[in-house]
């Protein structure tokens, strides 16, 4: 998975290579690499580990209650920066702490556990559906969000992804938009969308994709990637 998103990126890095200026532009490009492999990766694990997760199914019920599809993604959207911000700044804090090869073990079995988690599935509770009912539909969306999002899967892929990859803004943007690119759709077209997904497939591919990085981190496999 690693190899392909490097292989998507070097078209782009060739090309940088070949513009006037080539020689200094080489000094960027392992950093491009890796800058787009944060973004994709982050992007699309968040994406597959959020099908079917509470905050799905919280997407699912607000739509049903409140049918304002555009101020319940606004309030998906917040939520999911604020607190997606702050896991990206925990691990870029846990990296410049924690020794290389302590990181590389915790992020390793990190990543071994998200794949065990993502095949759990999740349920929202009916407390987390009645918060902030009385803050019109951007409030509650944006306050059950944020709680349901606290402790949850992605909120921790995102604290691992940071630490990982070096680039908690990139890896928040990532987690971001695979937020938005799994539950925009449930916002608008609700269970309908849900009943025509393979779950079980969605998070088992979700579950290898984080089972291969744990342990690409463990056996430093992405050493010979570069």
């Amino acid at each position: 998975m690693v190899q392909a998103v490097f292989n998507l990126a070097r078209p782009l890095t060739a090309q940088l290579r070949n513009r006037p200026g080539g020689a200094r532009s080489n000094v960027f490009c392992p950093a491009l690499e890796l800058n787009v492999e944060a973004l994709f990766i982050s992007t699309g694990v968040v994406a597959l580990a959020e099908i079917g997760d509470k905050t799905q199914l919280l997407a699912f019920i607000l739509a049903a209650r409140f049918k304002k599809p555009w101020p319940i993604i606004a309030g998906i959207l917040c939520a999911t920066l604020i607190n997606h911000g702050l896991a990206g700044a925990l691990g870029a804090w846990i990296t410049a702490v924690v020794s290389p090869e302590a990181m590389r073990w915790a992020l390793g079995l990190s990543f071994i556990g998200m794949a065990i988690w993502t095949l759990i599935p999740d349920k929202i509770e009916e407390e987390e559906a009645q918060v902030a009912k009385h803050l019109g539909v951007f409030g509650a969306t944006f306050i059950t969000f944020f709680l349901a999002e606290m402790g949850d899967k992605t909120q921790i892929a995102t604290v691992a992804l940071a630490a990982h990859y070096g680039a908690p803004l990139l890896v928040v943007i990532g987690t971001t938009l695979g937020m938005l690119v799994a539950d925009v759709p449930a916002v608008f077209v609700g269970n309908r969308f849900a009943a025509k997904i393979p779950m079980k497939l969605v998070h088992s591919i979700a579950a290898a994709i984080f089972a291969l990085m744990g342990l690409l981190t463990l056996l430093k496999v992405e050493k010979l990637l570069q």
